[in-house]
């Protein structure tokens, strides 16, 4: 019997490529240095040249930037030095011109310190809107009200002398937690959904997911055991118990995913990270009335790439229905360049080909971050120049979010990159200088041309796009899935290595050739090649 969720009457967005746009980064139209949504606009055929479905867009909204969007203060406003409502609109009718889905970020768990809501809370105890964040008298000898830590490095509690108490922040202190148990604040969340889908918008991916409920009883996490790695923060020796995840999350999502789903063709994707990730992610996206996809950081921070972590992340999503539909992403506005984690300087080339058909066979929604397709590499900031809070924090110990962060090469021989005509708001590289959209542009060869192959090659076949997976082999250099649905069927065969492969045993080599990267053909796996062979076809 077929599978009506992984059918090829299945939603647009079951298995669509999205591509993440950082719009700091991304496009400057006004040369102030810093990325605007006139830039998306003017650039955004780039990104509908690559055969993508939909772009997620990092936020734009006001903010004081202490975490560059992430701190909002006022959910409806477009931040001035990202453009206006009118340059949003305008952006929401160039996507549709050219088929592309507009999906962008909701923070529901924490606003900016400078939020109208936050400062009538922190007014007194009793105004309207006292209990929307998550407020706690201090111990008998003034400490805060438990041991929470930060993921930013310290306390996860700031005193505030106006309520004569604490307030909770799991990120920066300029940071407050938003209260999500209390109704009225997710009545608040619920509309600001409503006026972004009622401004055109195809759904939302939803920062910190299962940060945005604590334990209202103000338990202590437990210490987390050594697993002999450094630990940079205090938060790295706790358990994150109590601070987040509370069960009553699910309830909300439901009213949330409710509320999307009354619009017709939408997407609903949670961020979820920690300990317990795959878990939350399962029940977070379990059954019609929740969230439609979830991802984690199965490879967002992993020292390396291998068949056994592909398979495991395959395994434990199983074509099953009520399971829940994964997404997956490299590379990511808050991790490191996969390509400067997973590969030697002098494999960087083929590595990037076989990494790019690699995520393309993957069941799920491929999640690409801005200049991904075109090989970027992770650059250095020094000191003096970074603007990542974290970084400044944990200097040196904790990689810069800023080097991942810097602005995208458009030209190569432009003093700027064709990013901007002004001094960027972060540096642009030689060595991706060299990688520019302009050079690759000109270059069959170029990664960039093959990332627009494959992912036209995958939005047409129903078995890449939507089908099962099955991992048919996962050893130390090989991985091996068929993708199947309606009688259909694709073999991705992938040497994850620097050597030569042997063809796996039991592999069929008599099938029609799809793609194939780093010389890779039937029965002949070259250091890092990779192949798509549709089985039962032939040539």
């Amino acid at each position: 019997m077929t599978n009506p969720e992984t059918s090829s009457t299945a939603p647009w967005w079951r298995g669509a490529a999205i591509y993440q746009i950082y719009p700091r980064s991304f496009a400057d139209s006004n040369g102030d240095g810093i990325g605007d949504l006139p830039g998306i606009t003017a650039r955004l055929d780039h990104v509908a040249r690559l055969g993508v479905e939909a772009i997620w867009i990092s936020p734009f909204y006001q903010s004081p930037m202490a975490d560059f969007g992430y701190d909002i203060s006022d959910y409806c406003a477009i931040d001035p030095m990202f453009g206006t409502l009118e340059d949003f609109d305008a952006l929401v009718v160039r996507a549709k011109e050219l088929n592309l889905k507009i999906i962008i970020d909701q923070v529901y768990a924490h606003t900016s310190d400078r939020h109208p809501w936050f400062a009538e809370s922190r007014a007194s105890r009793s105004n309207a809107r006292s209990d929307w964040y998550v407020w706690a008298d201090p111990k008998p000898d003034g400490s805060p009200p438990n041991n929470w830590q930060s993921v930013f490095g310290g306390p996860a509690w700031r005193w505030d002398a106006r309520r004569g108490q604490y307030y909770m922040h799991n990120f920066l202190a300029e940071q407050p937690q938003l209260n999500c148990h209390n109704p009225e604040v997710q009545e608040a969340l619920l509309g600001v959904a409503k006026f972004w889908l009622d401004r055109g918008v195809s759904g939302f991916r939803i920062d910190a997911l299962n940060h945005s409920m604590h334990d209202p009883m103000l338990r202590n996490n437990p210490p987390a055991p050594d697993a002999g790695k450094p630990r940079t923060r205090p938060y790295d020796f706790q358990l994150q118990v109590y601070n987040q995840s509370h069960p009553d999350i699910l309830k909300f999502i439901e009213r949330l995913q409710a509320l999307i789903a009354s619009y017709p063709d939408t997407y609903s994707l949670a961020e979820v990270g920690g300990a317990r990730a795959g878990e939350e992610m399962k029940t977070f996206t379990q059954g019609p009335g929740r969230l439609d996809s979830a991802y984690g950081f199965d490879f967002l921070y992993a020292e390396n790439l291998t068949p056994q972590r592909i398979a495991a992340a395959q395994d434990y999503w199983p074509d099953e229905p009520g399971t829940g539909w994964p997404s997956w992403a490299f590379e990511n506005h808050d991790a490191p360049r996969a390509l400067s984690r997973w590969c030697a300087p002098d494999q960087i080339d083929a590595f990037a080909r076989m990494k790019t058909l690699l995520l393309l066979s993957l069941r799920g929604n491929p999640i690409l971050f801005q200049g991904e397709e075109l090989g970027l590499l992770q650059d250095e900031i020094p000191f003096e120049m970074l603007q990542d809070p974290e970084a400044i924090a944990n200097w040196p110990l904790t990689l810069s979010r800023d080097g991942v962060r810097t602005p995208l090469p458009w030209m190569a021989q432009s003093e700027h990159g064709g990013f901007t005509a002004a001094k960027p708001w972060l540096p642009l590289s030689e060595q991706n200088l060299s990688r520019a959209v302009d050079r690759q542009e000109a270059d069959p060869a170029s990664l960039l041309n093959l990332t627009r192959h494959l992912l036209q090659l995958r939005a047409v076949d129903v078995s890449l796009r939507r089908g099962s997976a099955q991992v048919l082999v996962a050893d130390e250099t090989r991985l091996v899935l068929r993708r199947a649905l309606e009688g259909r069927s694709v073999l991705a065969v992938v040497n994850m290595s620097a050597l030569p492969a042997a063809w796996p045993a039991d592999i069929p080599t008599d099938g029609r050739v799809l793609a194939a990267v780093n010389d890779a053909t039937p029965g002949s796996l070259p250091a890092w090649g990779g192949i798509w062979i549709i089985e039962g076809e032939t040539a």
